[in-house]
């Protein structure tokens, strides 16, 4: 019988933060990042891939502030990195290997930079490399697939979330009309998160910092780098130029793949990481 949301969730208190988050197996720690759109929890963006990583880790998909489950969040207080060493300092993680989709990913590359010790290895789902427009689109603003997330936090009803969901995926048949609803449903659910994240936006974005790529260039933690040949949100020279600076790191380019490699191509997106994280 698969787990479900409900028996797997679970609420911290950090110092600065109540945290949600979603919690399965035993083992090394794994901590999973979602990304930035809305509507985008750790079950949301993980719950195909939590049971099967749970058979070999102790899998922990975690709500950021500003999303889900968890506080709301302002610009001023934004921190996910933080945020992620409190999750971890509360619940005695000493050192994790960290997932992270998109912000998750930029997420997950900060923490390696920052908090090397605390960190075993690192995997990262279309990310962006650092905030420099030409890794971002043509020159004319934010890709494709950003201008659909920005204008779901506008207007987050079923037909924009379906708009999304088949910018996110290569194939179509992933935008059900019940994951656009249970999508919409969780953005109108917290109205504070769609305002903050607009605000957010206009001062900068989702991201409180990034890697820095001379540093990444000195790291020694293993990275696997996933990409979809097909994302059109952040295009794959991100993890082309990641996989160029970072000397322990490796580079699997998915076709007929978007932005969600974990939820379209789940089985190998599992297989792949329980192997990188037990063997790398």
């Amino acid at each position: 019988m698969a787990i479900t949301q409900a028996e797997t969730a679970r609420d911290i208190q950090t110092p600065d933060w109540k945290l949600r988050y979603y919690e399965a197996g035993e083992g090394h720690p794994l901590i999973l990042l979602h990304g930035s759109g809305p509507g985008a929890t750790g079950w949301s963006n993980f719950s195909g891939n939590i049971e099967a990583l749970a058979k070999h880790f102790h899998v922990y998909a975690v709500d950021m502030p500003g999303w889900g489950e968890s506080d709301a969040c302002t610009k001023e207080k934004l921190d996910h990195i933080g945020a992620t060493i409190q999750f971890m300092d509360t619940l005695g993680i000493e050192k994790a290997a960290v997932v992270g989709n998109s912000m998750g990913g930029i997420i997950a590359l900060a923490l390696a930079a920052e908090y090397p010790e605390r960190i075993s290895h690192v995997i990262t789902m279309g990310p962006g490399a650092h905030p420099g427009p030409k890794l971002f689109g043509a020159g004319d603003g934010p890709t494709e697939g950003l201008k659909y997330l920005q204008q779901a936090y506008r207007t987050p009803t079923p037909e924009a979330m379906h708009a999304l969901v088949s910018i996110m995926v290569y194939d179509k048949t992933f935008a059900t009309e019940a994951l656009c609803k249970a999508r919409s449903e969780a953005a109108l659910a917290r109205p504070e998160h769609l305002t903050n994240f607009l605000d957010m936006l206009a001062k900068g974005g989702p991201v409180s910092r990034w890697a820095s790529l001379d540093v990444l260039a000195k790291s020694q933690i293993p990275m696997l780098l996933i990409h979809g040949r097909d994302d059109r949100v952040v295009h794959y020279e991100n993890s082309l130029l990641l996989n160029a600076y970072v000397p322990n790191s490796r580079m699997v380019l998915m076709n007929r793949c978007g932005h969600w490699a974990m939820i379209e191509h789940a089985d190998e997106f599992n297989r792949l990481v329980t192997d990188f994280v037990l063997h790398a």
